[in-house]
């Protein structure tokens, strides 16, 4: 199964978890609380109002080698959404990918998920753990701050 038949299928429709592919075209079913949500939310805000002229996604579906892997949220700026906007799931990654924490992901997880998202092309990676202290990454590894939006904060509170 790829990612276009998961999004046009009528019975995954509704589903009332976060779904992803791995790299055997098997969905992937998590399950998020509120809190995950609520982390989210936050974030996307966040984002959106330090950077108004890029486009800042919630559930975004970037192709990996290992399926399709949804960010919780992600931005983009204007020039990459253009490329991207038109398909099924990014095939380059937007330039910022955030994993919050859910019940369901494990440290190797999320290693892996870096990984992916800087082989497509990410420039960061943020991990927003349960307390809603946030982690950056780039391609060289854990970084202070958020090299593109060094303003950012590094908690969240909800």
């Amino acid at each position: 199964m790829d990612w276009k038949e998961v999004t046009e299928n009528p019975n995954l429709r509704d589903l009332p978890f976060k779904i992803e592919l791995n790299e055997y075209g098997q969905i992937v079913m998590n399950p998020v609380k509120l809190r995950h949500s609520a982390y989210q939310g936050e974030i996307a805000h966040l984002l959106r109002a330090m950077a108004p002229d890029g486009k800042t996604l919630v559930e975004c579906a970037v192709w990996t080698r290992k399926g399709t892997k949804v960010a919780d949220v992600a931005w983009f700026s204007d020039e990459r959404w253009a490329t991207q906007k038109g398909k099924a799931e990014a095939i380059v990654a937007p330039e910022v990918c955030v994993e919050v924490a859910s019940m369901s992901n494990s440290a190797r997880e999320m290693k892996m998920k870096r990984q992916l998202y800087f082989e497509q092309g990410a420039r960061e990676f943020w991990f927003c753990d349960d307390y809603g202290n946030l982690s950056f990454y780039d391609v060289n590894g854990k970084t202070e701050c958020s090299m593109l939006f060094p303003e950012f904060p590094n908690k969240i509170d909800i």
